[in-house]
């Protein structure tokens, strides 16, 4: 049954994914291969070695408030064993790696209590053995871990959401324009199914064919956050929808939950100063989290992005996600399963675009066997995509009566 669930994702993955040209694929086979990963070592030294195809420069350091280090390196394919991460050892309780943008990967490495980086360095290949990605981590104090803090050269992790984000600058035409984002992605996997699925290929996925439905009709343009297995912060989806003049934005996710007492079902979230209730009051902190999941240092947040959560100074903006969201709900009425209460609200930070519209879509729960069954089925897909295709349709059919078709301005 697992193998038949993941051979099903694999292959909406490839119908969904433009095969790339030869420049393409020469450049990504000349990609570092890292190709096992292990931990040695006691809480006074731990050791994390990863074994590589080739020599790669690596940038190694610290973040606090959950302590973190961060290993910065250039885009490698990770095949690293399925379980590689999960299991912790020493000073290491955990670590998780991935994409962070074009050209750049990123290895993030939870520990258990504040440590300093003794040694971080990477072993050309010798005798046989591959090359390999050393990280030696001794105990320390949270003074000292503070002052290593202030003291590195600032976090490159602010290039790589500009760069994604001009990456997807808005072409110069006149079509309304949806934006869709989709969940996560690269260092940052999201939910992980029990088949070994993850949310942020089956949410891509979705995205990509929702995407393709908007168009269809020729009269709006659709945006993708996001169009492979890379990390885009928070606030860069944001500035995405704003730079496109987004009449809307659909962000797409598929949570799942350590005691789900059969919960499932799709589910449309609002943002609201106030959780509708606990659940999505426990999302909302969870999805807000991932910046700091994919090793983003938070402390230095714009304060547009960090105060506008509660601003309802733009009254129509707000009117026009209540109407789109009850709408969203009709159409997946029809379409889908949906949760006994389908309509919620949080202080989701990727809502909080004063000036364009925002839900955010949960497509289900992968800890529900039927739900996790569901997403990964192309049929279903096709007619969850289809659903959302028409609420976006009756949305702006109703905008345009109204003469405001375009963003609310």
């Amino acid at each position: 049954m697992i193998r038949t669930t993941l051979l099903a994702l694999a292959c909406l993955a490839t119908l969904l994914t433009v095969t790339p040209g030869p420049a393409a694929a020469e450049d990504a086979d000349r990609r570092p291969v890292a190709l096992d990963a292990r931990l040695a070592g006691d809480e006074q030294r731990t050791r994390l070695v990863i074994d590589l195809s080739a020599p790669a420069q690596i940038k190694a350091f610290t973040l606090a408030d959950p302590y973190r280090v961060i290993i910065d390196l250039p885009e490698i394919a990770f095949r690293l064993p399925e379980k590689a991460g999960r299991e912790g050892r020493g000073l290491i309780s955990a670590y998780r790696f991935g994409v962070l943008a074009p050209g750049r990967s990123r290895i993030v490495v939870d520990v258990k209590r504040p440590v300093a980086i003794d040694k971080a360095f990477v072993l050309d290949p010798v005798e046989g053995q591959p090359a390999r990605l050393v990280l030696d981590l001794t105990p320390s104090d949270r003074k000292t871990f503070l002052q290593s803090l202030s003291a590195r050269e600032g976090d490159p992790t602010g290039t790589a959401t500009a760069a994604k984000a001009a990456a997807v600058e808005p072409e110069k035409r006149d079509l309304p324009v949806v934006v869709i984002d989709p969940g996560h992605g690269g260092v940052d996997p999201g939910a992980a199914g029990p088949n070994g699925a993850s949310e942020k290929d089956i949410v891509l996925a979705f995205a990509k064919r929702l995407k393709a439905k908007i168009e269809a009709s020729g009269e709006r343009r659709a945006v993708l956050t996001r169009d492979d297995d890379t990390f885009i912060s928070l606030p860069a989806r944001v500035k995405i929808a704003r730079e496109n003049a987004a009449a809307v934005m659909i962000s797409i996710h598929a949570d799942t939950l350590a005691d789900p007492f059969g919960v499932r079902g799709a589910t449309v979230y609002t943002l609201s100063e106030k959780a509708s209730d606990k659940l999505a009051e426990r999302l909302a902190d969870k999805e807000n989290r991932a910046d700091m999941i994919a090793g983003v240092d938070l402390s230095d947040e714009p304060e547009e992005v960090a105060g506008i959560l509660f601003d309802l100074t733009r009254r129509e903006t707000k009117t026009f996600t209540t109407e789109f969201s009850k709408g969203l709900v009709r159409e997946l009425k029809a379409a889908a399963k949906l949760n006994k209460n389908p309509l919620r609200s949080a202080g989701f930070r990727v809502l909080k675009a004063p000036d364009v519209p925002s839900v955010l879509l949960e497509l289900g729960y992968l800890s529900s066997p039927e739900d996790a069954k569901l997403m990964m089925s192309e049929a279903w897909q096709d007619q969850a995509t289809g659903a959302v295709a028409q609420a976006v349709d009756r949305y702006f059919a109703t905008r345009i009566a109204q003469g405001t078709p375009g963003r609310v301005n």
